[in-house]
């Protein structure tokens, strides 16, 4: 196993290694109790009588075969309880670093990759902590059992089937070499098939209204296309080797070879009927494991694969944190918000933001506008700390974002934005996350204030209703929603990344009265792309191509020339163009 399996499976070695003796201990009981049974029936034959001390072998066996039972199932149960040990830390930790992963990484990374970490490679652990490991035991310790106990009545049929078992594995081992670099391929193209899929799914309306217009093959055919030829070339490279082994390796060319071998051996005069009577039993435990060699080798090199995979999710870099945190001071008295030159880029040598800087007193509103692309989202997420900008600083209370602890942080600052994600739980569950804690009377107080209250009331089980099985909030709800996640968690600061940016005529009323709760008595970041609805904010920052070009009131910056006030009558523009008649009137 190469080092990230080892570093992985650490905290269950002890445990594994219980499970892979135990199964060893299980395997030869049930060769052995098998053998009993086989040189049983030897001495009967030989002998042509039953002897009173025979029922000593029946019972021997029994004992046997039921211990190896029931320890193989001890085995299996350890390797399982560890199995989901270790998968459920996995998966903690995967969950806990991609929480504190910069944003940049998503940005540069498909979510599909996400998801094969942590579904299909966790998946691939399980097979090779919980099976494969055992049954890899099972095929070593079964065929040496099987020939040592032909070898005490007939030494010749040991080594003809050790021989067979011989030759049946060097053919799986021809047919196996390369597959390190196989699986890798394998591995890249059920990546790419993934992420064509999530593709796929996440645009069907896109796929839907143009497929029929568009000649080109789609990129989930492409990748489906490319898997298939993919696998059927490397099943083409060994399907005829791997056939021969598998014919070698079977029970019934076991079977076959020892009757034949005995006969022969039997005209020579060198055994008796009786000594062929274990191999004929015991010989298929000699090579039919081998059959199963291919599929556990699999199994170890995609766990492998896996382990890599995993580990490179657990060792993502991540937004670093104090060791010495430091409390902003929320006063009132000097600026809440500060940004100091600060310039960032997803990407090295690609910035977005260029020496941005600004101050945001108490109790003020401030707009971020202009055109798209412009960072202003950008912008947002650094307020958030999604990010941490590459010069310059930004300061919450005079303290920089770097050097605050994130539960304090978060409590500080919220945030509702365009895209509102409702995680699966219930109604009552995903308000409470803005406050851990809150009775149901603060939840509620909140939904009400945020004018969502009366739609989830209607709901099946109401506040218990669970999102995405029960109820399939539209956007504005989904926006209420989050208003009053925000208005539970009750934050000095409130980052708004446009919240009626989606929502339809009759909801963004609600939304807009909602937002009006929300920011009352609070220190306000909107980031606006309908200029009309930020008009009246306190200062207007405007970003153009990711530096900061104007600064002020919407009245000032009407009154003279500069890109404000070119966006400000394209607006307006806009509105008389999209207006309907009765608006016109």
């Amino acid at each position: 196993m190469n080092e990230s399996v080892r570093r992985i499976l650490a905290p269950i070695r002890g445990r594994l290694i219980g499970a892979v003796a135990m199964q060893a201990v299980a395997t030869a009981a049930q060769v052995a109790g098998l053998g009993c049974l086989a040189l049983l029936a030897a001495r009967v034959v030989r002998t042509d009588r039953w002897a009173h001390t025979d029922w000593g072998w029946v019972i021997a066996a029994l004992v046997l075969l039921v211990a190896g039972t029931v320890v193989a199932g001890l085995a299996t149960t350890v390797s399982h309880l560890a199995d989901a040990a270790l998968l459920r830390e996995l998966r903690r930790r995967m969950a806990d670093r991609l929480s504190r992963v910069r944003l940049g990484w998503f940005t540069s990374h498909d979510t599909a990759m996400v998801k094969k970490a942590v579904q299909d490679d966790t998946a691939s652990m399980h097979h090779l902590v919980a099976h494969a490991l055992l049954d890899i035991t099972t095929v070593l310790i079964a065929p040496l059992a099987a020939v040592i106990l032909i070898a005490t009545t007939q030494w010749i049929l040991a080594l003809v089937m050790l021989a067979l078992a011989v030759v049946a594995y060097l053919l799986f081992q021809r047919a196996m070499a390369g597959s390190g670099a196989r699986m890798a391929e394998y591995g890249a193209a059920v990546g790419e098939l993934d992420a064509a899929t999530v593709e796929a799914v996440e645009g069907v309306d896109v796929v839907r209204a143009f497929a029929r217009r568009d000649t080109r093959p789609s990129r989930l055919r492409r990748a489906a296309t490319a898997f298939h030829d993919f696998f059927l070339d490397w099943v083409g490279e060994t399907r005829f080797v791997t056939a021969v082994a598998f014919v070698l390796a079977s029970p019934v060319t076991a079977v076959l070879l020892m009757v034949c071998c005995g006969l022969v051996l039997i005209g020579l005069d060198l055994c008796t009927p009786a000594d062929v009577i274990p191999a004929l039993v015991l010989g298929p435990f000699v090579s039919a494991p081998v059959n199963t060699i291919g599929t556990r080798v699999q199994s170890l090199q995609q766990g492998m694969a896996a382990a890599q995979a995993i580990e490179g999710i657990c060792r993502l870099e991540v937004l670093p944190t104090s060791d010495s945190p430091r409390t902003p001071q929320l006063d009132g008295v000097g600026p809440v918000l500060e940004a100091r030159g600060v310039s960032f880029g997803y990407q090295p040598d690609e910035p977005v933001l260029h020496d941005v800087s600004f101050r945001l007193m108490p109790g003020t509103l401030t707009a971020v506008v202009g055109e798209s692309g412009a960072g202003k989202s950008t912008l947002a997420s650094l307020l958030a700390r999604f990010d941490d900008p590459d010069r310059g600083a930004v300061l919450l209370g005079g303290v920089d974002l770097r050097d605050i602890d994130p539960q304090t942080l978060y409590a500080s600052i919220g945030f509702v934005f365009q895209d509102v994600v409702l995680v699966r739980e219930t109604v009552r569950e995903v308000i409470r996350m803005g406050r851990v804690g809150a009775c149901d009377a603060d939840v509620e107080k909140a939904a009400r204030a945020a004018n969502i209250h009366d739609r989830i009331m209607q709901l099946p089980h109401g506040y218990d209703s669970e999102v995405g099985r029960d109820v399939e909030f539209s956007g504005g709800e989904a926006q209420r929603v989050a208003i009053a996640r925000a208005l539970l968690a009750d934050a000095p600061v409130i980052v708004l990344d446009e919240a009626t940016a989606y929502a339809d005529p009759e909801s963004e009323d609600r939304v807009q009265r909602a937002l009006s709760r929300l920011v009352e008595n609070r220190t306000v970041v909107v980031i606006a792309h309908r200029l009309a609805s930020v008009r009246n904010a306190d200062q207007i920052l405007v970003l153009d191509r990711g530096r900061l070009v104007q600064q002020g009131t919407h009245d000032q910056l009407v009154a003279r020339e500069g890109p404000y006030r070119r966006l400000w009558s394209e607006s307006m523009v806009s509105a008389v163009t999209t207006a309907t008649p009765e608006d016109v009137r």
